[in-house]
């Protein structure tokens, strides 16, 4: 067998017991309520983009455009200028992912997440009271800012402080709490669209949940394992201890935590470099390019940034666009739910499976109806029952991610990492997932705007890739401690051979 990292075979044997304590459950609670600040964010931009005081403050030409692009309806809102107010905070939260893995290192998850709630408060204030290009673009950035800092920090804080029996249901609470925020996010847009001022409201409220998240981290204990990471092992003890219970055996699980940080020690070079060019840590660096561009593929963030301006390109007026877009946000968050009820008992795979199927079918339905009736020039309307059943399809497929890849996106990459490398790791999850998002929000309505309905054809084309890359190239991860994490790749058929076994090679000794 090729060389690579030697790791522990007793994946099942290390149960440290406890269970769900008031603590622990707390401390998940507002660790996951990060979620918020990037769904609020995500929901916000595409009814504030098409509301017509916000684009004649500070987008005149943008109107123009619109009343000029009206011949084509795939065409309608196709501005760069005006996808540039969306993406521009991506820009700014890739920056910040990638120095939050240095301080979430040295400073801890706790830090980060006060940092990121604190960028978020005055990022919104800025854009809620802006008056000029200038200062919205510097409010985006801010937002940016907390975004990519929030985003890093509150996964590996969920993963590393719940029981293994539950990680899966307590880290995919970031994505609930994600889901809660784009339908606060719509539902705030339906209620200020009427108003002259509610564009400001809507950017306003932005810092609400960075409020809470902030007020709610200066409370919590940092992880076991960053406190032991940064040599604090008798504040790791009494923190594993308040939070794992006085059923668990809370000096096993700190002795497998001290074990794992200290074999990540041994190691001189940088975790960056590590995951780039050592051959053990081959998997984990697939995963940590795959799973965040195939989050992007879904299609669903652009999605629900800009599904207010889809649902008027199909024929809906500006109020039911926007109510389109609250169901969307609705049907996410109970999928959600459901998910989250089901994660710990049938398995990650099992749900990237089934979540797959339903997207590939809907969006296919999707491309479908909008080529049979919008046709190739876009100059045709849509009859209102054909919009109904675009909008149908399209919250199936939102269905079908929010029990999927909506909350494994976050589950995944924060447990697959060992010790040495997870801030890392998870940093390069956020910052390639933000680096896309900017990429897909600014090309998608361009995009839609050239290859029509095929859009979305595109995307259904991407979800069948990465279905079969799912099925074919991750292990299960459900029940696994995270000190044990390493067997499963030794034991994988295809990620064996870079990862040796150390029960196999204790035989052979």
């Amino acid at each position: 067998m090729a060389g690579g990292v030697i790791v522990p075979s007793d994946v099942p044997a290390a149960n440290y017991g406890g269970g769900l304590t008031l603590s622990v459950f707390m401390s998940c609670l507002v660790a996951a309520s990060g979620g918020l600040i990037f769904g609020y964010d995500i929901g916000i931009s595409g009814g504030v983009s098409q509301m017509e005081p916000f684009l004649k403050r500070f987008f005149p030409g943008v109107l123009k455009r619109m009343s000029q692009a009206k011949g084509d309806e795939y065409c309608m809102y196709d501005s760069q200028a005006l996808t540039a107010f969306t993406s521009s905070l991506y820009i700014a939260g890739l920056v910040a992912s990638l120095v939050a893995g240095r301080v979430n290192r040295v400073m801890g998850r706790q830090a980060v997440m006060l940092m990121g709630g604190a960028l978020f408060v005055a990022g919104g204030a800025l854009t809620g009271a802006a008056v000029n290009i200038a200062m919205l673009i510097l409010g985006r950035m801010l937002l940016g800012f907390g975004v990519g800092f929030t985003n890093q920090a509150a996964p590996l804080f969920l993963a590393e402080m719940a029981p293994s029996q539950w990680r899966g249901a307590l880290t995919a609470g970031f994505q609930f709490f994600l889901a809660v925020g784009v339908l606060i996010a719509g539902i705030t847009n339906y209620a200020t669209a009427r108003l002259t001022w509610g564009w400001r409201l809507s950017l306003g409220l932005a810092g609400a949940p960075a409020i809470f998240i902030f007020v709610g981290a200066l409370f919590l204990t940092d992880t076991p394992s960053s406190l032991v990471m940064r040599g604090q092992v008798d504040r790791a003890h009494v923190a594993l201890r308040r939070v794992r219970g006085p059923g668990a055996d809370v000096d096993a699980e700190l002795n497998d935590i001290v074990r794992a940080v200290d074999v990540a020690l041994q190691s001189e070079d940088g975790a960056f470099r590590r995951i780039a060019t050592r051959r053990e840590y081959r998997p984990h660096l697939v995963l940590a390019v795959a799973v965040p561009m195939f989050f992007q593929l879904t299609g669903v963030i652009v999605l629900s940034f800009f599904a207010p301006l889809v649902f008027r390109t199909v024929g809906f007026g500006s109020n039911a666009a926007l109510m389109g877009a609250v169901i969307l946000g609705a049907v996410n968050l109970v999928s959600l739910l459901l998910s989250t009820l089901v994660i710990d008992r049938y398995g990650r795979k099992v749900l990237f499976m089934v979540g797959g199927i339903i997207m590939i079918i809907c969006q296919v339905g999707v491309a479908w109806i909008m080529g049979a009736q919008i046709g190739k020039s876009g100059e045709a309307g849509m009859p209102r029952p054909y919009a109904v059943a675009t909008l149908v399809f399209t919250a199936l497929h939102t269905a079908g991610f929010g029990c999927s890849w909506g909350p494994l996106y976050w589950v995944v990459p924060s447990e697959i990492f060992p010790v040495d490398i997870r801030s890392a790791g998870q940093a390069m999850n956020v910052s390639i997932g933000l680096c896309l998002t900017f990429v897909q929000t600014q090309s998608f309505l361009a995009m839609l705007c050239t290859f029509k309905y095929a859009t979305f054809a595109y995307y259904a084309a991407w979800v069948a890739v990465m279905t079969v890359f799912i099925a074919v190239f991750l292990p299960e991860t459900r029940g696994i401690p995270l000190e044990s994490m390493g067997a499963i790749w030794a034991r994988h058929w295809y990620w064996k051979r870079f990862v040796v076994d150390q029960g196999k090679v204790e035989a052979l000794t």
